[in-house]
């Protein structure tokens, strides 16, 4: 990146001439206050120059004049010239410069008279500079930050005005509370979108122009108590909630997903224009076909088989998976690569996507559209009768999509039922593909990774925005084929990197902690099943005790049960392999267009193999790390972000049937309460402990069970039920029932199990109301 040098901070001066009592002028003290930056209080300034006694009074006059004309700013005590940065200051991390830098703004700042806040570049620690004690944690974006300014202002990257080194990571600033506004006499009362929440009032005077139905940002002004609810005074209004995405909005404010691309953003994509062929391949006459949900608005990757021809490979395939070269359009440290990775992936709503890459790029220049010319990074790989992977190249092409498929499309073609479109394609395209995939088949069957059974409830909407239903789309070949076309090009990159020795950011799956891996043991035991574990976990062992309760009652729970003991994936330089794909290597390198991953890994095999001139630079190396952690940290904020919206589109759908009695299963069992998952909608509820029954409760963690201390009656995760909805909270995304079913009763259990369960849980205590409305007997 290009560096330019600023001017350098004054340091501190040597001792001033004292004045005695005169007053020194206006410019002495600007020239003093511009020397010792945010360092200088009115007794600093007092004593530098030697005014005592009645003087003191005189230089308070003459402070505040400079204040009230602009030219002075008073923060904290000490007094800086206006604009500028005081020595020490508390700062935001916004995001990361293109060499993986922090960059911040100064928490305070008048925009209004000195424009935009400056950006502060974070420096590193300097190497063998940290003192002893304990140590630091690590600054990341999002952080509140304690800096002091350096001298050090030699290449400091465009745009960037102020370096500063860390004093101390603070706390981080307690996010605003977000609510609905119900006007009221006098104000208007806020119904909080946290599902534990609290009404809080908001006096009128507080409120900011916030009219009926708005998405409010609050400041605690009081908290609730015995003197009454909470008050608050409205920071933001955040838009209307009238609006068809209004749900979708809430989690964009809630989880601080980045929605709106910046104006250089969007500039820089509009700029771009098609790839030319240049040193590219031509492989424009190569029939691959991109088979996609019938509702995707961006192709980024497409496919094709053919039989090897090779006589030393019979019955071998030549399979190839050509992606959208993102890379050529998105370059290293512009506008669009640091609002990348800032974003780490599109977010995906029932309502709306938030793409990664503004719309010019994913869904134009970058979208495999059907007959277009399109820029692209493939991969040909060798597959022997067996489906081991023989060999493997990768070619940055020009290629021509032949046709766009939907996954239901491509499957009714090949059982028998063709339309216009795939009658061309059936016997050249589709039959090799599942030849193909049939081969690719036996080499995952021989790998065994984990198979779990967890089918996905998809949420349809109608055109207000509100939900139609919500069905369960069927598991289908296409879908496996893509996913397994898809697992092995990502191998591949993977292994390709390795060769070449560049730095690259794995998929990594740790296998289950010992922790976890115990208390599944302890669970099965209660199924009479054993987990064997000799020689090591892995994935075959799962999958042995999930065969054991195919088609039975207790299959969901225990796929539950199973998935919520595996580690959670993540982004990591330091590879330690795939568990749950039992790979010993793996990255994503097939969606750059909805992932930074996969998009680091294109310009890793540009840099490896030569391939032009927009490849990985080597001054990203060492921050690959931060890089993983950051995008690691972006994809569980996009995850928590679609289940949130989810949650409260069925609440708000299921407002109108309070009182209607559902068949669910139990998804979950804590101390304070049942969760609870509809059957027909896939909708999560919580039934309170206290509503549960008329006896006393102990939670068991090992059985995953609630049991009742005198009958033994008991409900245990995965249970079937029946429960009546008793309270619906749209913009929250709650859902309260009550229990109308009774629960089993654990006979053989004995006193030895509910004298461990006694042990290790408390006893839901005090008299609460059952079920069916009775006080509950002590």
């Amino acid at each position: 990146m290009a560096r330019r040098p600023k001017s350098p901070v004054p340091a501190r001066p040597a001792a001033r001439p004292k004045l005695g009592d005169a007053l020194p002028s206006r410019e002495e003290i600007l020239a003093f206050l511009a020397e010792n930056p945010g360092a200088a209080g009115k007794r600093d300034i007092a004593r530098a120059f030697g005014i005592t006694g009645g003087a003191k009074i005189a230089l308070k006059r003459v402070l505040r004049e400079l204040q009230s004309d602009g030219v002075v700013e008073k923060r904290r005590k000490h007094f800086t010239p206006a604009g500028q940065l005081t020595h020490v200051f508390v700062a935001d991390v916004t995001r990361r410069d293109a060499d993986g830098e922090l960059l911040a703004t100064p928490d305070e700042w008048n925009e209004e008279d000195h424009g935009p806040a400056p950006l502060v570049l974070v420096l590193p620690e300097p190497k063998g500079g940290r003192r002893a004690g304990p140590v630091r944690p690590a600054a990341g974006i999002g952080d509140r930050l304690l800096l002091k300014l350096t001298d050090d202002l030699d290449d400091l990257p465009d745009g960037v005005t102020y370096a500063a080194r860390i004093i101390r990571v603070l706390d981080k600033k307690p996010p605003a509370m977000l609510g609905i506004v119900r006007l009221v006499p006098g104000g208007a009362r806020i119904v909080p979108i946290d599902k534990k929440g609290r009404e809080i009032e908001v006096g009128e005077v507080d409120l900011k122009d916030a009219q009926e139905g708005d998405l409010v940002a609050l400041d605690l002004i009081r908290s609730g108590g015995r003197l009454g609810l909470a008050r608050a005074k409205v920071r933001s209004v955040v838009g209307s909630m009238a609006s068809e995405r209004a749900v979708s909005e809430i989690a964009l404010h809630v989880h601080n997903i980045p929605h709106i691309f910046p104006t250089a953003v969007l500039i820089e994509a509009e700029k771009c224009e098609p790839a030319p062929q240049g040193r590219r391949e031509d492989w424009r006459d190569l029939p691959l076909v991109t088979i996609d949900p019938p509702d995707a608005k961006d192709h980024d990757d497409a496919v094709h088989a053919t039989p090897d021809t090779d006589p030393e490979n019979p019955g071998g395939w030549v399979v190839t998976v050509a992606i959208a070269d993102v890379a050529h359009y998105v370059r290293p440290g512009s506008a669009l690569d640091r609002e990348a990775q800032h974003r780490g992936n599109s977010v995906y709503f029932p309502d709306r996507v938030v793409p990664m890459l503004p719309e010019r790029i994913s869904n134009d220049l970058c979208s495999l559209k059907e007959t277009e010319v399109r820029p692209s990074m493939a991969v040909r790989m060798i597959f022997a009768a067996d489906g081991r992977k023989k060999s493997h190249t990768f070619h940055r092409i020009l290629m021509r999509s032949a046709a766009k498929l939907s996954y239901q499309q491509a499957q009714a073609a090949i059982d028998g039922r063709l339309d216009d479109r795939t009658e061309t394609l059936i016997t050249g395209v589709l039959k090799p593909l599942w030849a193909a995939y049939a081969v690719l088949k036996k080499g995952r069957e021989h790998r065994e990774p984990l198979e779990l059974d967890l089918p996905e409830r998809k949420i349809l909407l109608k055109p207000d925005g509100t939900v139609d239903k919500v069905v369960v789309p069927e598991r289908l070949d296409a879908h496996k084929l893509i996913e397994e076309f898809m697992i092995q090009a990502n191998v591949a990159a993977a292994e390709t990197l390795e060769k070449h020795r560049v730095p690259l950011v794995y998929r990594i799956h740790d296998a289950p902690s010992e922790e976890k891996v115990t208390a599944l043991k302890e669970f099965l035991s209660t199924l009479d099943i054993k987990l064997a574990s000799r020689g090591g976990l892995k994935p075959s062992m799962f999958n042995s005790i999930l065969a054991k309760v195919v088609d039975t009652p207790k299959a969901g729970l225990v796929n539950e049960v199973v998935l919520r003991s595996q580690a959670q994936a993540e982004y990591n330089p330091q590879n330690i392999g795939h568990f749950g794909l039992h790979l010993k290597r793996y990255a994503h390198f097939t969606s750059p267009i909805r992932r930074y991953a996969d998009l680091i890994v294109h310009r890793a095999l540009i840099r490896a193999l030569g391939l032009g001139p927009d490849g990985l630079p080597e001054s990203v190396d060492d921050k690959l790390e931060a890089i993983g952690a950051e995008i690691s940290a972006a994809e569980r904020r996009a995850m928590a972000a679609e289940r949130d919206t989810i949650d409260r589109l069925i609440a708000r759908w299921l407002m109108d049937r309070i009182g209607a009695t559902f068949r669910a299963k139990i998804s979950g069992v804590t101390k304070s309460g049942l969760f609870v998952r509809l059957d027909d909608t896939g909708a999560d509820g919580f039934v309170p402990a206290a509503t549960i029954g008329d006896d006393y409760y102990v939670y068991d963690q090992v059985t995953h069970a609630m049991i009742g201390s005198r009958t033994g009656e008991t409900w245990r995760l995965g249970d079937a039920v029946e429960v009546k909805l008793v309270e619906a909270q749209p913009f929250a995304g709650a859902l309260r029932f009550e229990l109308m079913s009774e629960g089993t009763i654990e006979r053989g259990m004995g006193r030895k199990r509910l004298a461990a369960a006694l042990a290790n849980s408390k006893v839901r205590g005090g008299p609460s109301r059952g079920r069916k409305g009775a006080p509950r007997r002590n």
